[in-house]
């Protein structure tokens, strides 16, 4: 197929609205060899047309974005987890910035999903996934795109994800400068909802991070949650040596590092 028939494919999906197309769209619409289809996306991707943050999986590059080698990954990530075949939501730095937490601006764009999924890369753009078994179960909400809508784990569940999380977003401090900022739009009845679905130990760590913080109103719907569960004393950083210091009530959490808010 000649390469100015897929050109104008990617030019009438751009003018429609629209950013990403997958392999299979193009052999449906096209008859051509599966040879010439690839040799002309070669050729598109070398032209900075086109980028493949997964093999069979493509996204068009605007005038705008091709110094930066594709548009921002929140362009295309619903039409990509949609194209893994993979429930997902923008989490932890990620959303908490679309949340208002400013001061510790994200690296890469982080997603959680429910299995291993290799890193992406689209243009300057990296894309984060991290695994949760309860992606399904976490509330999330729809957050209008510049080419359609994706899913951002409400500010609740952001909370319990940094916790869980704390070396992706830069370690114990940088979480608990991101929760300070957040702490102001928590819902104490969210927070008690999603707590109930989560793990002890991350009920037990966000309550004393928020304790620290000066938000006790935040942490009471979380001890509601604890009185019915036998928990133990847990140390704040499990990639750090235990210290000879007292659990911290009523939490029961070893302080084994000094938080320090950066705010």
């Amino acid at each position: 197929m000649p390469e100015e028939d897929i050109a104008g494919f990617v030019d009438e999906l751009q003018a429609s609205g629209r950013y990403t197309f997958s392999l299979q769209d193009l052999r449906l619409s096209r008859s051509s060899s599966d040879t010439a289809l690839r040799a002309a996306l070669r050729r598109l991707r070398q032209r900075g047309r086109i980028v493949a943050p997964r093999r069979g999986f493509y996204v068009i590059v605007p005038v705008e974005y091709r110094k930066a080698g594709a548009p921002p990954p929140s362009w295309f990530i619903d039409d990509l987890m949609r194209f893994l075949g993979q429930p997902y939501y923008v989490a932890l730095l990620s959303a908490a910035a679309l949340h208002g937490a400013s001061h510790q601006q994200p690296m890469v764009f982080q997603v959680i999903t429910d299995r291993p999924t290799r890193q992406g890369a689209a243009g300057r753009a990296r894309i984060e996934f991290h695994m949760s078994a309860s992606v399904d179960h976490t509330p999330v909400e729809p957050r209008q795109t510049e080419t359609g809508a994706m899913l951002v784990s409400t500010v609740e569940s952001t909370a319990f994800d940094l916790v869980r999380f704390p070396a992706a977003c830069g370690g114990w401090s940088s979480v608990a400068t991101v929760l300070q900022e957040l702490a102001e739009e928590f819902d104490p009845d969210k927070i008690h909802e999603v707590a109930r679905e989560r793990k002890t130990p991350d009920i037990q760590r966000l309550g004393y991070v928020l304790d620290k913080a000066g938000h006790p109103r935040l942490a009471d719907p979380l001890l509601r949650v604890l009185a019915s569960r036998r928990y133990r004393p847990i140390p704040l950083a499990t990639d750090q040596t235990s210290v000879d210091r007292p659990p911290v009530r009523p939490w029961r959490v070893i302080p084994n590092i000094e938080l320090e808010f950066d705010l």
